[in-house]
């Protein structure tokens, strides 16, 4: 049981940081999960992890910065950013990551807590700055590898390739809908489509359209 796991930690709790920072962020992953993120407090993490209160506010200013620190641990163990020999491998393979850990506590984390950041800037701003950028720089550089080598057609924006690859990824995350379930599935699909249009022979396949798109002199809305 969890709870099990929480008192092991605590009687090998010897005032380790390393130790004491893992109690609290496990304890944190635990409760958001059991109780939702809205039912998280400092003082349930304190119960949960047996570390003082007053020591888990000198490492963190409030809850979110808690549950913050514990998702990136999780989400950097569960579904790092896969580099492989083509952009298509390197992508599906971090997709599937990703798609397989949201599909546990971490989607049900990440849910409110992204939700929380549209309205607490100092959460937005760790989102943007230790989360999602750092994520991005390493995925950019596997557009530009695959613009290079050939593999994907010149000329394209590696952050447009990005939102048109993980845009429809957390837009299922974030809107219920039916049969809008992350699977395994859905990221072969996805990756599937818009390759379509990345890679050389889809230029071609677009051709007409691109043409078409241009010529139109009125009536955009």
């Amino acid at each position: 049981m969890k709870s099990k796991n929480m008192k092991e930690l605590k009687n090998k709790n010897t005032g380790d940081p390393d130790t004491t920072t893992a109690a609290i962020l496990r304890a944190a992953l635990e409760l958001g999960e059991e109780l939702g993120f809205e039912g998280l407090t400092v003082e349930g993490i304190a119960a949960r992890s047996g570390i003082a209160k007053t020591t888990i506010y000198r490492r963190w200013a409030n809850v979110g910065a808690i549950v913050m620190d514990a998702f990136l641990a999780d989400v950097t163990r569960l579904a790092p950013i896969q580099v492989r020999s083509t952009a298509r491998e390197s992508f599906t393979a971090s997709m599937l990551l990703l798609a397989r850990a949201y599909r546990g506590r971490l989607g049900k984390i990440l849910r409110p807590l992204l939700g929380r950041a549209q309205m607490d800037e100092n959460l937005r701003e760790a989102v943007r700055t230790r989360w999602v950028e750092p994520r991005r720089q390493v995925a950019r550089e596997i557009v530009r590898r695959g613009i290079q080598s050939g593999e994907l057609r010149p000329g394209l924006d590696p952050d447009v390739v990005l939102d048109a690859l993980y845009g429809p990824f957390y837009h299922r995350l974030l809107v219920p809908f039916n049969n809008g379930a992350i699977s395994d599935r859905f990221i072969d699909a996805l990756v599937d489509t818009v390759f379509g249009g990345l890679e050389p022979g889809g230029a071609k396949a677009l051709g007409g359209k691109k043409t078409g798109g241009r010529g139109r002199k009125r009536g955009r809305v």
